[in-house]
């Protein structure tokens, strides 16, 4: 552990969670990794190659359909609300009511396009009933990229928006491919190495996996947990959920949202659904944290407490906020706490309040520690922290049963979301983590029934913890949904399994070399943490 990590227990209390983590439930054994993968049509052309990485860690790579005919471009139009939509004011969006379609397509048409409206349904999983989600409009069918592009550039200067989409990517279950994945198996009974999940050298700056995974000397490594962004969400490369790190809690959960647990073993790894409360305690009083390490006000993925807007329930890529906060910093955060309005108190490595600050933004004094409080929160700080007093900074991470959790200092936890699969059954959550949102259908086409890179993860039925890596958003590799990724993570043997972050951020790293194709046109992203495999220090 690093050594600005290290200091008194008034100021670790903070991550110090009692408790242990009940071992995942057992199940009867599924099919293993040699089933064939259940995309597309039966009896695609399927290869598979392994080679051993370190002892009890291999690379599986797989490939199906590779000689899979090429599917069409076309042009995705985004629907205005218009004159029949419920909600004419609405934003233009890829799903709409099928009025709304119809009066698009009708205006495409009279203007010279090859528009059609095509009924988007969605098969149902454990929390959402799936049926029609809406009706989209597309222009064209083209065997080329730069041919769809032409269409949209003078469907442009129409006056219309939209953009070229690749029909692979839909979601079509009889296609042909190809698939391209990626899958790192750990076994704890041959693996002497070491796994845990890094975020660098801070919190508010992201990483490339790769660069993570050099800076450790890792054997191999994937990109890890949801984080933020845009700077308007807060600060770009924080956990945007739960991130422990060798033990200690450094963001908290979205509320309920699930997490993959992971110690250096590879033993007893496995998904649990986490909460968390914290408390800052003075001499006589205590009050209740909003969060840890991260800019107050802001909630990226929501989940936090009962007076954020719009929810304090779980609701993928938003950001909530809440004017009157407190929340907790260590120096993990970064170089300087997070500046603005309100009242900042600066702790020493003994938790004793050495100023109180305000406006807020600081650097933290070696092995020192602060609560910002802004809003009316501020008061309470007030009262709470005198100069030259001790505060206590605590916390209480809590599994989906209520059990509380202890990490070790061998424990790392990186946020995901939706689950997968749940003691060997199919059991996909997006409602409850928050990819279903009331009034925006397109959000669920986007991210949860459209194929997009994806990075899942795992334990099987032998107490093997599985990452598996997909491509996509080409042509080469079309990606999976998240019920195709449940689909591959059951085929693959896994008794339980999460998805992490996925889209630009999925990277694969083995030997220090990036092994798959990143999404992004600028290459591999940076990220705001990743899981590492290391190797066997003797």
């Amino acid at each position: 552990m690093n050594s600005k990590l290290l200091g008194a227990c008034t100021v670790l209390a903070l991550f110090a969670v009692v408790g242990a983590l009940p071992a995942p439930a057992s199940s009867e054994p599924r099919p293993g990794p040699t089933r064939s993968l259940p995309l597309g049509a039966v009896g695609l052309t399927e290869t598979r190659s392994t080679r051993t990485l370190q002892p009890g860690v291999t690379l599986t790579r797989i490939v199906r359909g590779a000689d899979a005919p090429a599917l069409a471009w076309t042009v995705e139009v985004s629907i205005p609300g218009g004159a029949t939509s419920p909600d004419p004011d609405a934003p233009p969006t890829a799903l709409k009511d099928r009025a709304s379609a119809d009066e698009l397509a009708a205006d495409l048409q009279e203007d010279g396009f090859d528009a059609r409206v095509e009924e988007v349904t969605t098969q149902a999983v454990a929390d959402h009933a799936g049926g029609t989600l809406g009706w989209r409009v597309r222009v064209g069918q083209f065997d080329s990229q730069s041919t769809g592009t032409a269409e949209r550039t003078r469907l442009r200067g129409s006056g219309y928006a939209g953009s070229v989409v690749y029909t692979g990517w839909d979601g079509n279950p009889a296609d042909r491919g190809p698939w391209r994945i990626d899958v790192l198996t750990i076994d704890p009974d041959r693996f002497r190495g070491e796994l845990k999940a890094s975020y660098g050298s801070d919190l508010e700056n992201r990483e490339k996996t790769s660069e993570l995974a050099a800076a450790a000397g890792a054997t191999a490594a994937v990109n890890g947990g949801f984080f933020v962004l845009d700077p308007s969400a807060g600060a770009p490369g924080d956990p945007a959920g739960v991130g422990v790190y060798g033990g200690r809690l450094l963001s908290e959960p979205v509320n309920g949202r699930p997490g993959l647990v992971t110690r250096d073993s590879g033993r007893h790894n496995g998904v649990a659904r986490l909460t968390w409360k914290g408390r800052v305690v003075g001499r006589d009083a205590s009050q209740s944290l909003d969060g840890v390490d991260r800019v107050p006000g802001l909630i990226r993925n929501c989940g936090g407490t009962t007076d954020d807007t719009p929810t304090r329930l779980p609701l993928h890529d938003v950001t909530c906020t809440d004017q009157d906060e407190l929340v907790a910093f260590t120096p993990d955060y970064g170089r300087r706490t997070p500046q603005g309005d309100g009242l900042e108190a600066v702790l020493d490595v003994r938790g004793r309040v050495l100023e109180l600050r305000s406006p807020r933004g600081v650097s933290l004094p070696v092995g020192g520690s602060s609560v910002q409080a802004t809003g009316t929160r501020v008061a309470e700080l007030a009262t709470l922290a005198q100069v030259g007093r001790r505060l206590r900074v605590e916390g209480t991470l809590r599994d989906g049963s209520g059990h509380e959790v202890s990490p070790s200092p061998a424990t790392s936890i990186v946020n995901g979301g939706p689950e997968l699969v749940r003691d060997g059954r199919l059991h996909i959550t997006p409602a409850t983590d928050g990819m279903v949102q009331p009034g925006n259908p397109s959000f669920y086409y986007g991210w949860v029934h459209k194929r997009n890179p994806r990075t899942l993860a795992g334990v099987d039925t032998a107490g093997r913890t599985v990452f598996v890596t997909a491509d996509g958003r080409s042509t080469d590799a079309l990606g999976l949904s998240i019920p195709e990724s449940a689909a591959v993570a059951r085929a693959l043997g896994l008794r339980d399994a999460v998805n992490l972050d996925g889209g630009g951020s999925t990277t694969m790293v083995v030997g220090g070399e990036v092994i798959n194709n990143p999404s992004d046109t600028a290459g591999e992203r940076p990220v705001g943490d990743a899981l590492l495999i290391l190797p066997d220090q003797g």
